[in-house]
């Protein structure tokens, strides 16, 4: 699973605390990616963060929800 990012972004601290239970719970891993790091990830993302992307796939954008977060890392 792929986390993306901006440092200061208050949605994506809430988006991590769920990300970092959810993946503790099904023993699953993810790489969290700042978009300041890359001007092509700021375009493409702009202010759609934070974004999740499962199997190389989006998955959400701005809220995590667990329920469905689980069911896809599970799936």
């Amino acid at each position: 699973m792929t986390f993306y990012t901006r440092p200061g972004c208050h949605l994506c601290d809430e988006a991590r605390v769920l990300i970092e239970a959810v993946c503790a719970e099904l023993g699953e891993e993810y790489v969290e990616i700042s978009i300041d790091d890359d001007p092509d990830l700021q375009r493409r993302f702009g202010d759609e963060i934070p974004v999740t992307f499962v199997d190389g796939r989006q998955h959400d954008y701005w809220r995590v929800d667990p329920a469905r977060l689980r069911r896809a890392l599970a799936g």
